[in-house]
C-alpha cells in the first residue's frame, strides 16, 4: 500500500516517541470473500510460503483460493465475537493496556497497534503515527519466539514503508521475548491458576504454532527457541519430563513439519491412558482461530474421540496484568535512551484507561 503524502515538516519540533505494536493479522468478517482476500495476501508473502514464485502463484490461485477462502470463513465463524475477531480484539486491548501501563510508569508514549496482513495495516499505522508528529518508533511483533515467517515479515513490511518515505523515524525493533523471565512467569501463573480451578492433569502440553522442518535446517531459530520456552515454562511449574510435551500445530500441506505433531500426540497419549491433559500455546500472545477452534474444538474433539476424559484448555495471556507487565518491561527496556519523558499519569485516569480497554470486547 503507497503511503500518504508526507506530513509537513516543521523546524525545532519535539520529539515524540511511538509504539508500534504488530500481529499477525485476521479477516475483516468470516466470510469466504473475506478469507478470499485475507489468505491472498497472507499466503503471497514469500517468508510464509517459501517455494518458487511462478509454481507458487499457480496453486494459490488455481486451487486454494477457490477452494479454502469458505472452510476457513466456516472456522472463524465458530470463535467470532460481536465485537469481531477476536485476534484483533485482543490486540486492540493489548495496545491500549500497554499504553496505560507505560504512561503509569512515567513514559509518554503514543502506541498503536498494527496487523501484517489485513487491517489495519502496518504502512497506514505508521503513515497515522508519522503524522501525529512521532520521530521515534519502536516496533514490537506480538511474537514471543522469532521466525523469519513472522517477526522477519514486519521488519520486510516496516522496510517496504520506509523506501517510500522521505522523513523516516528512528526504528528499533524487538525480534523475541521466548526466554524472558517475566513472560515465562506470566505463563506459569496463567497455569496455575487454570489448575487451582480445574485441577492439575496427568499431562500439559504445549503447543506452538507449526513451521516447515526444512526451516530448522536453514538457520531460522524458531524451533530452538520454542523448546527453550517449554523448558523454561516446565522450570518454573516444578515439573518433570515426564509431565509435559512440547507439540507443533497448524500444518498445512504434504511437506514435514517441525514434529511431534500436536493432534497425533494428544490421541496418542489417549491411546496410551493418559486421561487428563491441558493444554496451553505458549507462542501466541493473544487468543485466535489456531487456539480458541484448532485447539479447544479441533483437538479437544480428537482428544477425547480417542479415549481421553478431561481436556482443558488453558487461554493465552490476553490482557492478564501478569502479561501485560511482561510486555510493559520489555518495552521499557527497549526504549532505554529514547526520550519518554512524562509525568507518572494520575491513578483515576490510569483506571479510565485500563476500564475503557477491559470493555473493549469483554465478550471476547
Amino acid at each position: 500500500m503507497s503511503p500518504r503524502p508526507e506530513a509537513p515538516y516543521s523546524h525545532g519540533s519535539s520529539t515524540k516517541t511511538a509504539l508500534l505494536y504488530c500481529n499477525l493479522g485476521t479477516p475483516d468478517a468470516p466470510t469466504a470473500p473475506a478469507l478470499r482476500r485475507y489468505l491472498a495476501q497472507f499466503l503471497s508473502d514469500p517468508r510464509v510460503v517459501e517455494i518458487p514464485r511462478i509454481v507458487w502463484k499457480a496453486i494459490l490461485h488455481g486451487i486454494i483460493l477457490r477452494v479454502r477462502p469458505a472452510k476457513s470463513a466456516a472456522k472463524y465463524a465458530s470463535v467470532w465475537t460481536s465485537e469481531g475477531s477476536p485476534l484483533k480484539v485482543w490486540t486492540e486491548k493489548q495496545s491500549k493496556l500497554l499504553q496505560g501501563y507505560l504512561g503509569e510508569r512515567g513514559h509518554a508514549v503514543t502506541v498503536r497497534y498494527a496487523m501484517r496482513y489485513g487491517s489495519p495495516s502496518i504502512a497506514d499505522t505508521l503513515n497515522a503515527l508519522r503524522a501525529e508528529g512521532a520521530t521515534r518508533i519502536l516496533v514490537l511483533p506480538a511474537y514471543p519466539q522469532y521466525s523469519g515467517a513472522t517477526t522477519a515479515s514486519v521488519v520486510d513490511d516496516v522496510a517496504h514503508w520506509a523506501l517510500k518515505t522521505r522523513h523516516l523515524p528512528e526504528l528499533r525493533f524487538i525480534n523475541h521475548y521466548h526466554d524472558d523471565p517475566q513472560y515465562v512467569a506470566a505463563l506459569a501463573d496463567s497455569v496455575r491458576a487454570h489448575w487451582a480451578e480445574h485441577g492439575r492433569p496427568e499431562r500439559l502440553v504445549m503447543s506452538f504454532h507449526g513451521m516447515p522442518a526444512r526451516t530448522l535446517t536453514l538457520g531460522d531459530p524458531y524451533h530452538c527457541e520454542c523448546l527453550k520456552t517449554g523448558r523454561l515454562l516446565a522450570e518454573a511449574l516444578g515439573l518433570q519430563k515426564t509431565d509435559y510435551v512440547v507439540t507443533f500445530q497448524s500444518r498445512f500441506g504434504k511437506a514435514k513439519w517441525l514434529e511431534p505433531y500436536t493432534e497425533p500426540t494428544l490421541k496418542k497419549l489417549a491411546s496410551e491412558g493418559v486421561k487428563n491433559v491441558a493444554v496451553i500455546c505458549p507462542g501466541f500472545s493473544a487468543d485466535c482461530l489456531e487456539t480458541l477452534e484448532e485447539i479447544s474444538m479441533e483437538a479437544r474433539e480428537a482428544f477425547l474421540h480417542a479415549g481421553g476424559s478431561h481436556f482443558s484448555y488453558i487461554p493465552c495471556l490476553n490482557d492478564s496484568p501478569a502479561g501485560m507487565r511482561a510486555l510493559t518491561a520489555l518495552a521499557e527496556r527497549h526504549l532505554q535512551g529514547w526520550p519518554t519523558q512524562g509525568a507518572a499519569q494520575p491513578a483515576a485516569e490510569l483506571q479510565s484507561q485500563r476500564e475503557r480497554a477491559l470493555a473493549l470486547g469483554a465478550s471476547t
